[in-house]
């Protein structure tokens, strides 16, 4: 595990799932994490919390450290309805938890970013983008335009060295897809739709995210990596 002492490091939602686990991973390696998020992270040794809903249109963050060395956005949605059952409010309330939101938080960070010799912004897509699947319309379009974002932001701020990629995982066992996993027979449908024989956990999307703020990754930027058991590529005999 790459040694994060001296780093210093924003999770927003560090308090479940994908974010509470690359915290504790990041946690353990060295680094001072701080969370964002609207409850904080109660058994994690996190250096300070900030408490906000950054899907909240009117929500702000503020006091952040002089200098951050990475910033992850984690929360997201999933909003699975037929196209025709889609509301504009559906589709409103997706692109504010996972575009707007997103914005706000790199916007918050960005002076403390600039500051950082080795800085790196990971956001979150879905293999729902690169790969059609049915009811997905509302998160696939949110999602879609997080990869832009990040795309335009590694461009733009390339000058400063500060990099920006995302994953796009498939159906990942967190307590957001907890619905899509309640049950031994969906676990194992689920299972069986990935060329790897199982859903992802969220142990390999915080490795995946610890190793894009890591220096092993410092000539890595603009990219969508899939962290998605194959769903994406491949198409097994």
């Amino acid at each position: 595990m790459t040694d994060f002492s001296n780093q210093s490091i924003l999770i927003v939602g560090a308090s479940s799932g994908i974010g509470h686990a690359l915290a504790q991973k990041l946690i353990e390696a060295g680094a001072t994490v701080y969370s964002a998020s609207r409850q904080a992270p109660a058994d994690l040794a996190i250096a300070q919390h900030f408490t906000v809903d950054l899907a909240d249109p009117d929500a702000l963050l503020s006091g952040l450290p002089d200098r951050l060395d990475g910033l992850i956005y984690c929360p997201g949605s999933i909003t699975l309805k037929p196209f025709n059952r889609l509301t504009s409010d559906d589709f409103l309330k997706d692109f504010q938890i996972n575009v707007l939101g997103a914005v706000k938080a790199i916007q918050a960070s960005l002076n403390a970013l600039k500051k950082s010799d080795r800085a790196s912004v990971v956001l979150f897509s879905t293999v729902a983008v690169s790969v059609g699947m049915n009811y997905h319309a509302s998160i696939a379009a949110a999602k879609g335009a997080v990869e832009g974002l990040a795309k335009s932001l590694a461009a733009e701020y390339a000058i400063n060295r500060i990099r920006f990629n995302v994953l796009a995982p498939s159906l990942t066992d967190t307590p957001l897809a907890k619905a899509l996993l309640s049950t031994p027979e969906k676990q194992e449908a689920s299972a069986k739709r990935h060329p790897l024989g199982r859903v992802g956990t969220a142990q390999d999307l915080a490795n995946a995210a610890a190793f894009l703020l890591s220096p092993e990754s410092s000539w890595v930027t603009g990219q969508v990596i899939g962290v998605d058991g194959g769903m994406a590529a491949l198409r097994p005999l």
